[in-house]
């Protein structure tokens, strides 16, 4: 562990403790997870995922990203999420991309140009949203062979996974998904159509059959919470091969969003009981977006940690959040992170002392409302632009009934 982690005793030191305490305790659920994820994996994947993510993208990128936030004084992320394609091969009810724009697109060099400029800033973690990444999938490989130093995750539907496509990951070995399931088969081909729960299943059997890592996405909302955080639903992921599964809370993004599925005070505070409780117990590694900012320092977006790129190209500091002055096309990677908008980020981070309050939309609405404002960013919601007043008023009210379980469960975990 040190000398990954550099021969100087200030490298990482909270992450090789809490490394150290698990590898030395076999009763640990961490540990018995770390045996479960070397042993069905494939060798080949397992050694190009360790170099990638836990060499290139965490340890020794590190310096240079801090060398370059002290040089340029504004945010070097760990990750950039983008999506390849606006484009979608289902029409599933309450998601944003798919009404986000019709068929755009980021073409392969612009992506390849992506990745390349992020490598000079030490940036090796790529994450693809969307739309439907995999409608892309035959880029997605090239870009895996051609820059395969990097680690790449996709969040995606998994219904275009097929047998090549599988034998593809397993020769590229640096691309794991991250499959959007919530739920039983009711659930998921209410939402999502007749007969793609059985899909999902096969594309989930056929990464298990090839020994490739994946995991499993789920936003929890006031309707679905109970049933994708139940034991039950915890134990079917696990057999489905699944290694994690990220948890997002529904955001009220867009003018046809819907303020009544954001979840309860009382259900938030449910699941970030419930998910500390899955990591301690169960063999699978659970992480949730909004209720896990206590181990992250608060926001992690704005470049600080990551930001978005979608199809057009936009910058926009958070996935959630699309609002934005600059554009890929327009300018360079440095030069986005320099910008009006995520200088604003990164001068206003933390947006709350409390890490259990870490949105500057979610739960300080009026954060939002005034860099936008001082900033001139505009929407990029190119099919519906919304204007951020009406985006927080629809958080105004939740943020002041989270408040003060926030307080309570903050005060509690010092």
């Amino acid at each position: 562990v040190d000398r990954l982690a550099g021969t100087q005793e200030n490298s990482f030191p909270v992450q090789r403790a809490a490394f150290r305490r698990v590898i030395n305790n076999p009763d640990d659920n961490m540990y018995k997870l770390i045996m479960r994820v070397l042993k069905e994996t494939d060798t080949n994947v397992m050694k190009k995922v360790f170099q990638n993510f836990f060499l290139n993208a965490a340890i020794v990128s590190w310096p240079r990203q801090e060398e370059l936030r002290k040089k340029y004084n504004c945010n070097i992320p760990w990750a950039i999420l983008l999506d390849p394609t606006s484009a979608c091969n289902l029409h599933c009810t309450g998601c944003w991309a798919a009404e986000y724009g019709n068929r755009l697109n980021l073409s392969f060099d612009d992506i390849d140009s992506i990745i390349t400029q992020g490598k000079e800033l030490g940036i090796y973690m790529y994450i693809y949203t969307g739309g439907e990444p995999l409608v892309r999938k035959k880029d997605i490989i090239a870009l895996c062979r051609k820059h395969n130093d990097c680690i790449f995750l996709t969040f995606t539907n998994s219904t275009l996974i097929d047998d090549e496509f599988a034998d593809q990951m397993l020769e590229v070995g640096n691309l794991i998904p991250a499959i959007s399931v919530e739920g039983f088969e009711e659930a998921t081909d209410g939402r999502r159509g007749k007969g793609v729960f059985e899909k999902v299943q096969k594309s989930m059997h056929l990464l298990k059959e090839r020994h490739l890592p994946f995991g499993i996405s789920c936003c929890y909302t006031s309707q679905n919470l109970q049933s994708i955080s139940s034991d039950e639903y915890f134990d079917q992921m696990i057999e489905w091969g699944a290694d994690f599964v990220w948890y997002f809370h529904y955001m009220p993004v867009g003018n046809d969003a819907v303020p009544e599925l954001m979840p309860t005070p009382e259900q938030r505070e449910y699941m970030y009981h419930k998910i500390r409780e899955v990591r301690a117990t169960k063999p699978i590694f659970a992480m949730d977006f909004q209720n896990d900012g206590e181990y992250v320092g608060g926001c992690i977006a704005g470049g600080r940690r990551y930001f978005h790129i979608n199809a057009n190209g936009d910058c926009d500091p958070c996935v959630f959040i699309h609002y934005s002055n600059t554009n890929i096309h327009e300018n360079t990677l440095l030069e986005v992170l320099q910008s009006p908008i995520f200088q604003a980020y990164h001068d206003g981070q933390p947006f709350n002392d409390n890490h259990l309050q870490p949105c500057p939309m979610l739960e300080n609405p009026q954060k939002l409302r005034e860099m936008v404002k001082k900033t001139g960013a505009h929407s990029t919601d190119m099919q519906s632009p919304e204007s951020a007043d009406h985006l927080c008023d629809k958080c105004e009210q939740y943020a002041k009934n989270w408040a003060p379980s926030a307080q309570k469960l903050w005060k509690a975990s010092k």
